[in-house]
């Protein structure tokens, strides 16, 4: 089975695209073959209509949350409710969505899926730091149009499987330091410490969910990536990874509601 790890933004460009990390399990070591980066979301299009059988961890939310999505009185069922996105512009999305927390109480402002609390995931409803409703804006129907198959939520094509991953979590298993930024003057030293354990961790196997990796020859540029757009990749494979590794058991999946969706590994 082919493996991938998707390292997503709402906004592919030559300076910033979306990453894919892929490889393969072999034995039980997860190899990583190769790392590519697409600059349009023409190329993540056709990406996604590669022949499978792949599977593949996304990072990007695949839904919004239920409390969410009844309050606006929008579709709450998913393919509809992606239908419905499709309809809506970012700047619609951000009224809409700030109007809600603006009526709500001061620590209590978002609505969040169930699966964001064992995740450690942003509200997938917030547009800025990061602006991840956003990504699911210009993710997550992509996703419907190529007919991929999203275990609990929507049967497309079972040779292409999509599972949404965060890699954020991975991350924060291993070290609660921060270990990147897209800003050039803020990859110090210390971010750098941080992707060398981490690499460290992925290398050796000691995750919580206790795959190791053979990065071969990326290993020095996995480290030296101070957006670590890369590493970010890696840790989504590893994610799928752990779910083909239970594909007998619902990818690992919970039961959870098939409106919101859940982050694999969570």
């Amino acid at each position: 089975m082919k493996l991938h790890g998707v390292d997503f933004t709402s906004a592919p460009s030559r300076r910033k695209g979306i990453t894919i990390a892929s490889g393969q399990m072999e034995g039980d070591v997860l190899r990583l073959e190769s790392l590519q980066t697409l600059s349009d979301f023409t190329a993540f299009d056709s990406w996604l209509m590669q022949a499978g059988p792949w599977l593949a961890g996304f990072d990007l939310p695949f839904s919004l949350p239920r409390e969410l999505v009844e309050h606006l009185h929008w579709p709450s069922n998913w393919p509809d409710l992606m239908r419905h996105l499709q309809t809506q512009t970012r700047a619609e999305l951000r009224l809409q969505f700030k109007a809600f927390c603006d009526a709500r109480a001061v620590g209590n402002k978002f609505a969040h899926r169930a699966t964001d609390i064992p995740a450690g995931s942003s509200p997938s409803m917030k547009w800025v730091n990061p602006p991840v409703a956003y990504m699911l804006h210009a993710g997550a129907p992509r996703l419907l149009d190529a007919g991929v198959s999203i275990p609990g939520m929507y049967e497309g094509d079972p040779q292409r499987i999509a599972l949404e991953a965060y890699p954020g979590m991975v991350a924060r298993s291993i070290t609660k330091a921060s270990y990147k930024s897209d800003d050039k003057s803020k990859q110090t030293p210390e971010r750098q410490q941080a992707r060398e354990l981490i690499v460290a961790a992925l290398e050796a196997g000691t995750t919580p969910w206790k795959i190791k990796l053979d990065l071969g020859r990326y290993k020095t540029g996995l480290i030296a990536d101070g957006s670590a757009d890369l590493l970010d990749a890696v840790l989504c494979m590893l994610l799928a990874a752990w779910a083909w590794q239970r594909r007998e058991d619902n990818y690992g999946l919970p039961e959870f509601d098939a409106l919101e969706g859940w982050i694999v590994g969570a």
